[in-house]
Formats: structure tokens, C-alpha cells, sequence
């Protein structure tokens, strides 16, 4: 397989960079930043891409388009995390975070899906998170905006069936990784207290991997135990980006 995978230095997208590697895929990452995950391996190749940047965003988009016109799949799992009450957050930061965690994800889509459709074949897989499926105190702009990403993608499924193009939505509970990196808080220590990145991955690759026909539309991962620890923030403005 050729798969695209956004956010790709980092946490669940570089598992799932990792993970296909391993199996034979060739992959094509984008992230703001590769210094921490170079990417060696020869089927590796790295697209430093800010995807927050939406005016860039649509030309970098039909150059990828153009040099990758055959892709097998895209896993769209590039996001923020910033938490609070609404006031708490400016404008800027308002429109920041709606324009990663929705508005790239639709971009990208948008960008691929008439190459995938001609084809008659594809896979779009879209990160969500347990925050598209009930709202939290704190989490208003996050939960907003993944249950807007849980709705495209249940859209873009009803739209996409006749076509060949399967569309999955993988929902995470809370997983240990540097997502949580820059916030007050955490999941718990114990194994059972969190999913491991290599966990998504590994169900990434089940729903890319399923017989052609069958589409896996919806999954929910969660760790056996909800555990988590306050006060553990490191350094930054309260956000985690992947």
C-alpha cells in the first residue's frame, strides 16, 4: 500500500508510520517538524507541511496531489489539544484550533478524494477522539470540533460508498503519548489506565487491511480503567500538537 498520514512525527501517526513500514507499506508523512522522527527507512518520505497554515494549505495540497497520484490511503490524524472555558480563549486561539482539528482534515480530504473516486478504490481514515462522543467541562472547542470531524466522516461514508472509497473513523480514549506533553493533565500510569499509540495504530492497519467491501465505519478504543492525573503540566501554554 501507499499511505499518507498527517501528523506523522508524532504520537499516534508516527505509530502508524511505524507499524506500516514494518509492513512493507510505503508511506508518505506530513508534520510541521521531522527532527524528532527522521524517518530513515527508503519508503519514507517526509513532507514538512504546516497544516494549520490554510491560506498555504491548498497549493501544497495539489503538489502532493500531483506527485502522489495513486495513493492506496490517507490516515488524517493531525491535531491539537487546548483545554478550558470558552472565555478563557482568544479569537485567534478560537479559530487556531477549529482550523487544525476540522478544517486541514476536510482540506486534505478534499484534495484527494477526486484522484481516489476515478480510481474506484481508496480508504480515508480519520482520527476522532472519545471527545466526539459526549462533551466535557473544559472541552468545548475539542469536543466541537472532533464531533464536526465525526459527522464529515459519516457523510463523506454515506457519499463515498458508490464509489469504492472506504471511510473510517477511529476514536480514541485518552493515549499515552506527547500529546499530553504540554498539559495539566494525563492519563493514568498503570497499563490499564491508558492506550498505547501502537494500539491505534494497530486497529488503523486492521480497518486498511480488511477485505475490499467491508469497511470497518466506526471505531472506539478506550483504556479498561479511566484514570487521570492533574497537575503534571511541563511547560507551554496549556496545548499539545501533533
Amino acid at each position: 500500500m501507499r499511505v499518507l498520514v498527517t501528523g506523522a512525527s508524532s504520537g499516534i501517526g508516527r505509530a502508524v508510520c511505524e507499524r506500516l513500514l514494518a509492513d512493507g507499506h510505503r508511506t508518505i508523512g506530513l508534520a510541521r517538524d521531522f527532527g524528532k522522527f527522521p524517518g530513515e527507512d527508503r519508503r519514507f518520505e517526509a513532507h514538512p507541511i504546516d497544516l494549520a497554515d490554510l491560506d498555504r494549505l491548498p497549493t501544497q495540497l495539489q503538489n502532493l496531489v500531483a506527485a502522489h497520484p495513486a495513493l492506496d490511503a490517507l490516515v488524517l490524524n493531525a491535531g491539537v489539544g487546548r483545554f478550558g472555558t470558552l472565555e478563557q480563549f482568544s479569537y485567534g486561539q478560537i479559530r487556531a484550533l477549529i482550523d487544525l482539528n476540522l478544517t486541514s482534515h476536510v482540506f486534505v480530504a478534499r484534495a484527494f478524494l477526486p484522484t481516489l473516486k476515478k480510481a474506484g478504490r481508496g480508504h480515508l481514515v480519520f482520527i476522532g477522539s472519545e471527545a466526539a462522543l459526549a462533551g466535557t467541562a473544559q472541552g468545548s472547542l475539542y469536543c466541537a470540533a472532533k464531533f464536526a470531524l465525526r459527522g464529515f466522516a459519516q457523510a463523506l461514508r454515506a457519499e463515498c460508498a458508490r464509489t469504492g472509497v472506504r471511510v473510517t473513523l477511529v476514536n480514541p480514549g485518552m493515549v499515552q503519548s506527547p500529546f499530553f506533553d504540554e498539559l495539566d493533565f494525563r492519563p493514568g500510569p498503570a497499563p490499564d489506565n491508558h492506550i498505547l499509540p501502537a494500539d491505534v495504530a494497530a486497529v488503523i492497519v486492521q480497518a486498511l487491511t480488511m477485505r475490499a467491501g467491508t469497511v470497518l465505519d466506526e471505531i472506539n478504543l478506550s483504556p479498561q480503567k479511566k484514570v487521570i492525573d492533574f497537575g503534571q503540566k511541563s511547560s507551554g501554554d496549556g496545548q499539545s500538537r501533533v
